[in-house]
């Protein structure tokens, strides 16, 4: 198989401290499992499983059986360590506790308004 008919693609795991990218030449019909397989990002990071953690290309996410073009950026998500959502929810919870919040709306307290 000649050169041309190759595609080049990248496999990234971000991790907090460092981002590790592998450089993959593949087959065409390469499908994104395939591609992280082949890199050998799963040896070098045997956490990873492909079974629950999310994987995309370029920021998009793509099941694994996706096929990809030249060029592509096949990434691993790892989970997340706290659910954003509820991190606003107790944050909302504290300022209202705190007086920092208006108790009924829950947005900036504000001090020229009435109470009844």
């Amino acid at each position: 198989m000649s050169e041309e008919t190759l595609l080049h693609v990248e496999v990234v795991y971000p991790l907090p401290n460092e981002q590790r990218i592998f450089n993959c030449v593949v087959k065409p019909d390469s499908t994104v499992e395939d591609i992280i397989r082949q890199s050998g990002v799963l040896s070098a990071y045997p956490e990873i499983d492909l079974a629950t953690n999310k994987v995309g290309v370029f920021s998009r996410p793509v099941k694994l059986d996706a096929q990809v073009r030249d060029g592509d950026r096949i990434e691993i998500y790892r989970p997340l360590q706290a659910d954003p959502k509820e991190i606003r929810r107790r944050r909302a919870e504290r300022a209202k506790q705190e007086g920092k919040a208006d108790p009924v709306t829950g947005g900036r307290a504000d001090s020229q308004r009435k109470r009844s």
